[in-house]
């Protein structure tokens, strides 16, 4: 299972590295049933991972300027805003057991992975769905209040399950400010490590020792996956990559729901 876990740890990184986003959907399942680490914590770990592979991945667009600093400032702040609230007022007062119904018990671990297989359908949806809407990149229009509404929803899925959000980004830069494809995912890249960086410093304290030597094991796969992606996309088209990728988060979508309701 460690080496399907090495593998799958890789293939996010790809996936960051090519579309910008989907890939890190993936990192808490991978840590809970590839590495069998507890869901609360493996919500922490995949901030390090998705946050350090995300930053390594935005430097070569930083390279290649294909980064849009005006918009990690308009959307980061509310994003960093929305991750703290999560981190620091909504997960630790969910207790550990909510509820049961008929001698089924939903526990705080259930429900976070519950809440991420949902996440991962409607992250597998955007990227099965065709863009049908033409990208005018010709003018940019700030369209603040959307755009710091985005940031802050961000900031509160990636501070609650550890998903970076570029299934949100992506869109947001791409519909909202009209912002080029490859630019987009750049800038996509660099706002989840800034999110996910401040989600895991504000978190490390109240999980007590962390098992560095398997964190930087995983992350190390998942940069080498992210550098792997960014040289492919030099000559892939990530947009055509996309709908296949989404078909793979759907199927695992579904296989977390069954796996946490009914094993």
């Amino acid at each position: 299972m460690e080496i399907a876990g090495f593998l799958a740890s890789i293939l996010i990184g790809i996936s960051l590295g090519l579309i910008g986003g989907g890939g890190s959907i993936l990192t808490v399942p991978v840590l809970v049933y590839l590495f069998h680490v507890d869901a609360v914590l493996a919500t922490t770990y995949s901030l390090f991972v998705v946050g350090a592979t995300s930053f390594v991945g935005s430097t070569t667009y930083f390279k290649n300027k294909l980064i849009d600093f005006k918009t990690v400032f308009a959307f980061g702040i509310p994003s960093i805003i929305g991750v703290y609230i999560s981190r620091q007022q909504i997960l630790p007062h969910i207790p550990d057991v909510l509820f049961n119904i008929g001698g089924f018990e939903v526990t705080k671990s259930n429900f976070l992975m519950l809440v991420f297989a949902v996440l991962m359908l409607m992250a597998a949806f955007k990227m099965i769905k065709k863009d049908t809407k033409p990208n005018n990149t010709s003018h940019q229009n700030y369209n603040y209040p959307l755009v710091v509404f985005q940031g802050f929803l961000v900031g509160i899925i990636t501070g609650f399950v550890g998903a970076g959000g570029g299934f949100l980004i992506i869109p947001a830069l791409v519909s909202l400010l009209k912002t080029p494809m490859k630019k987009a995912i750049g800038t996509s890249l660099l706002i989840i490590a800034i999110n996910s960086a401040f989600g895991f410093v504000t978190s490390y304290a109240h999980f007590g020792e962390v098992n560095w030597k398997f964190l930087l094991s995983i992350t190390t796969m998942a940069i080498i996956g992210i550098l792997i992606g960014s040289r492919l996309s030099r000559n892939i088209d990530g947009k055509k990559l996309k709908p296949a990728f989404g078909w793979f988060v759907l199927v695992m979508g579904i296989f977390v729901i069954v796996k946490e309701m009914f094993f």
